[in-house]
């Protein structure tokens, strides 16, 4: 899969939020979005997830302009902002409930999506008892548990102890060494440099690519 963002801005109103982004983005690779709150990482997830049109520029799968088209991008799974699921349905129930729309999975994968994550014990657990970890946690796993070709998730560690982090860091390495195109978008560059394959620097509307420094 080749994701090809191509001169993409975005205005609402008068302001412009994304000023001419160029970037690509290919199967088995990690990218990492960093910068503050608002600097536009979460403007162009939703973009690439066809959720907003670009004011200018296109944005290509496999070469085809799907947002222009009204298609959802093929195969593609996102966690954007703060996840939210039916507050009364436990943890199980709304990955059940998300299942029934494409058909494509049954019970054992949600189960193991949950277990996955770590989320085997407290699955039947109403989701307004769960806690900020753990709501996070069922959101990485509705993104795993179709099995999709692209992966987006933004602050994907929100909430989460050093334990459940470095639990997500293992299956998000796993899912790239299966081929897995992956997207995320933080505002804490360490948690990035130890992942990503390339960094996109976000700063008041530009883009540019940002260097990795190497952990010892």
């Amino acid at each position: 899969m080749k994701i090809e963002i191509k001169n993409v801005s975005k205005k609402f109103k008068d302001i412009e939020v994304l000023k001419n982004v160029t970037m690509t983005l290919e199967s088995g690779h990690i990218y990492g979005f960093i910068g503050h709150n608002g600097s536009g990482k979460s403007v162009l997830l939703k973009l690439i997830c066809a959720f907003l049109k670009p004011s200018q520029g296109e944005i290509l799968f496999n070469g085809e302009n799907v947002i222009d088209n009204n298609k959802f991008p093929p195969s593609t799974r996102a966690l954007i902002e703060t996840p939210n699921f039916i507050s009364e349905l436990s943890g199980l129930e709304n990955l059940e409930l998300l299942a029934e729309i494409q058909h494509k999975i049954g019970e054992k994968e949600i189960e193991e999506a949950l277990k996955k994550v770590g989320l085997e014990e407290n699955k039947n657990k109403k989701y307004y008892k769960y806690s900020l970890g753990m709501k996070q946690k069922l959101g990485i796993a509705q993104v795993l548990m179709e099995d999709p070709d692209i992966l987006i998730l933004d602050e994907p560690f929100n909430g989460l102890d050093e334990k459940s982090a470095s639990q997500i860091r293992n299956i998000l390495v796993q899912e790239k060494q299966k081929g897995k195109l992956i997207i995320l978008a933080t505002h804490i560059k360490e948690d990035m440099n130890v992942l990503c394959d390339k960094m996109y620097k976000f700063d008041s509307g530009t883009v540019t690519e940002e260097e990795i420094i190497e952990i010892l």
